[in-house]
């Protein structure tokens, strides 16, 4: 995964970027935030919920979190994840 063409191409449509490490096992539960996010895994087993639903986004798929969707982050207790985000505002 080329993370400066990420980043470009985030900045481009007016997100910020940044890059994120947890261990194994973090959870961040019930999240919401007053703009849209973006969200990759890059690597690890990482669970994202969004409004009750959840799924496992592969490394390199773009995940777009609307603006004030409950939101949560679980790494697989297997091993550590690695992931970009970046906000917007609305």
């Amino acid at each position: 995964m080329d993370m400066a063409a990420v980043e470009k191409d985030w900045r481009a449509r007016g997100f910020s970027f940044g890059v994120w490490e947890d261990p194994a096992g973090q959870v961040w539960e019930n999240y919401e935030h007053n703009e849209d996010e973006l969200f990759m895994v890059v690597s690890g087993d990482v669970e994202l919920e969004m409004d009750g639903r959840a799924r496992r986004p592969k490394p390199g798929e773009e995940v777009l979190i609307p603006a004030w969707t409950r939101h949560s982050v679980r790494t697989s207790e297997a091993g550590p994840s690695r992931w970009f985000y970046g906000y917007k505002s609305r």
